[in-house]
């Protein structure tokens, strides 16, 4: 796919690369989009899980943690796909600065993925924490609790509301969370978009501001997103089939570095790693590479 091939030539010229995935990476482990046909939002009424209402009263919390417990009973029988597995790859390569994720499922950490290095605005539900004193538990501990029969779990330590560490309706972004995202976004020089459609804010706004700071934007989705008009690079296609052919392509271009004696000159600015075909060629050196 020359797509694919035009990607990994990017990968390999970058210095900062952003991904930013969305939910279409996690429907790939089979973890339904709750927004799609099928979704949990079919089953439930989202204004019924807001963060007011969950503080507001006990049969909202019980609403809550019967929705919660059926989504993570999928979300903890998923696995990372193509996808998550060529991004932490590249990640372990020097490839990739950061992963910005909407989801919550924690897959990109599972694939191998530094934590460090990825940024969970929407939280993640991995985790369940106390309201008011802020003790933290393992999601699977309370799921058990819960599977038990407790309808609303509460903390041990000081009686406050458990909820997971997920963004509800109407509560506050993450603020370092966010913060950092953006940041990041602003010192990309290429941000790739993975799977998302890109209509959720604030995180829809970052590829903006990643393309009006300078850098190349990729967008990978299986359907139009309002940003493709901003693209530098649309690929239409399942985000893991893509990924793959990205890290086949640059781990080709690897091995071929790796073959050259170490006492030449010659390799691509910020990278390891030799041009691809068509990506520029420095006619002073024997091997047709810019010097490094």
């Amino acid at each position: 796919m020359e797509e694919s091939f035009q990607l990994a030539r990017w990968i390999l010229e970058s210095v900062r690369t952003v991904v930013f995935t969305g939910a279409g990476v996690s429907t790939e482990s089979g973890i339904p989009d709750f927004r799609s046909p099928g979704g949990l939002w079919e089953k439930y009424d989202p204004e019924d899980f807001s963060f007011q209402r969950f503080l507001s009263n006990r049969s909202s919390r019980e609403r809550y943690w019967e929705m919660s417990t059926e989504a993570f009973a999928t979300i903890s029988q998923a696995t990372p796909n193509a996808a998550h597995r060529s991004i932490a790859k590249l990640e372990r390569m020097g490839l990739i600065d950061c992963v910005i994720t909407q989801n919550i499922d924690g897959l990109h950490q599972l694939a191998g993925t530094s934590p460090s290095r990825v940024i969970e605005l929407h939280g993640t539900c991995r985790t369940v924490s106390c309201l008011s004193c802020r003790k933290r538990w393992p999601r699977e501990e309370v799921h058990q609790m819960v599977l038990a029969g407790v309808k609303v779990p509460m903390c041990d330590a000081c009686g406050g509301f458990l909820k997971p560490d997920t963004i509800s309706f109407g509560q506050p972004m993450p603020e370092k969370e966010t913060a950092e995202a953006f940041r990041r976004s602003q010192q990309a020089d290429l941000f790739i978009v993975l799977g998302s459609s890109l209509v959720v804010q604030p995180a829809a706004s970052m590829p903006v501001v990643a393309k009006e700071a300078g850098a190349r934007l990729v967008i990978v989705n299986r359907d139009a997103t309002v940003l493709d008009r901003l693209a530098d690079l649309v690929i239409r296609g399942s985000c893991g089939h893509v990924m793959e052919l990205v890290l086949e392509e640059v781990t080709r271009a690897g091995r071929a570095w790796e073959s050259i004696p170490r006492r030449s000159p010659c390799g691509p600015p910020h990278s390891r790693f030799p041009l691809l075909p068509g990506q520029g060629r420095n006619t002073d050196c024997p091997t047709g590479r810019r010097p490094s």
